[in-house]
């Protein structure tokens, strides 16, 4: 009779209510943390190394504390499934839902639960109000910090596209503007087999319609002994250019400031004109692997919760921090292996995880022997 009571979804419904207010102190003390240890220093400095006003200062402390926010939203799951098991175990009552017939594994489902939550709100966040916040906070420090004057105009523009290792094109535009889709003084390099062959050059260029278009315009040839030689003129010719004007404003974002699908058109532009994109794949996983954290944290949390130990929150929190320390360590290693090479950009962001929901497992099974 009694187990039947503690079945779903009462028993679930009990442990996710003892987890939410612990979450909400994780949250609360990690922000205060991060916060007090990293983003008031820098916000100090600008008042006093440049004089920074203190509205500037504000705006800018209300952008960063959002992409704060998220990456404590692992932490705090840690934290509430250590404390929350803790205290169960402390009172007895894990010693009392064993001794029913109920397992660990059992107990520890709706902290699963809540951390899957818990994770798709982070990735969330990631996708809509952190790239935007963080483009806020960029924008406040290169136009209202540093002064520098807002731009409409790109000029010396170098686009570089490889097919199969060889390069295919080379374009240079001199003088760029995305917002009106206009571009002046074109030159486009065309090789084959490594040997330059043709060359493009034109006065100006439009975006209409989803496409570059040329006006005013020569095509050269090159031979084999390196001669030029003019092939036509034309009035208005179309430019094989895999590059909108949104995408050319997107290509100075850094990553933190982009969406996942802004990541991969990023990606895929870098990829087609020969750069290496490792690190931005390695960026790309970890930016779907780290709000999974905070599952592989929590199972962690609840395992070292139950063990015989009579401590407070200060207790918990410390062997948090020493707990999350361990896994960003691990994290930045993965990340600078991937980042070499040695590792596949999605192995390189998933290991964590993998290593830290072994060591999670294992001591669950422990705990409930």
């Amino acid at each position: 009779m009694r187990r039947r009571l503690l079945s779903w979804p009462i028993l679930d419904r009990f442990i996710l209510s003892e987890l939410k207010g612990p979450f909400f102190f994780g949250v609360f003390a990690f922000t205060v943390l991060l916060v007090a240890g990293d983003l008031l220093f820098k916000l100090a400095d600008l008042i006093i190394e440049q004089g920074v006003s203190l509205s500037v200062i504000s705006r800018l402390f209300v952008y960063k504390l959002p992409g704060v926010i998220v990456l404590t939203l692992p932490m705090a799951a840690l934290l509430s499934a250590l404390l929350t098991f803790a205290r169960l175990s402390s009172t007895s009552e894990i010693g009392a839902l064993k001794a029913s017939g109920i397992s660990l594994q059992r107990i520890v489902r709706p902290v699963l639960f809540g951390s899957v939550a818990v994770a798709l709100l982070a990735t969330a966040a990631n996708e809509t109000v952190v790239p935007l916040t963080s483009r806020a906070a960029e924008n406040i420090l290169r136009y209202e910090v540093a002064k520098q004057r807002v731009s409409l105009v790109q000029d010396h523009v170098f686009m570089r596209e490889e097919e199969e290792g060889q390069l295919k094109r080379v374009t240079y535009i001199s003088r760029l503007k995305p917002r009106s889709g206009r571009m002046e003084g074109i030159l486009v390099q065309e090789f084959e087999e490594g040997q330059l062959r043709r060359i493009l050059s034109a006065e100006e260029g439009s975006w209409q319609e989803g496409e570059w278009w040329l006006d005013d315009g020569k095509v050269f040839e090159v031979d084999g002994a390196g001669r030029v030689s003019l092939l036509f003129r034309f009035e208005r010719q179309r430019l094989t250019l895999r590059l909108s004007p949104g995408q050319l404003e997107s290509v100075s974002r850094q990553p933190e400031e982009m969406s996942i699908p802004e990541l991969l058109g990023q990606i895929e532009l870098f990829d087609h004109q020969g750069i290496d994109v490792r690190s931005l794949w390695v960026m790309f996983h970890l930016r779907l692997a780290v709000p999974w954290a905070s599952v592989v944290l929590a199972l962690v949390g609840a395992a070292l919760g139950v063990r015989p130990q009579r401590s407070g929150s200060g207790v918990g929190l410390g062997l948090s921090v020493v707990i999350v320390f361990a896994y960003y360590v691990v994290m930045s290693l993965c990340r600078a292996l991937g980042q070499g090479g040695y590792l596949p950009p999605l192995l390189a962001a998933w290991m964590p995880n993998l290593i830290f929901l072994v060591a999670g497992g294992a001591l669950v099974r422990k705990a409930n022997r």
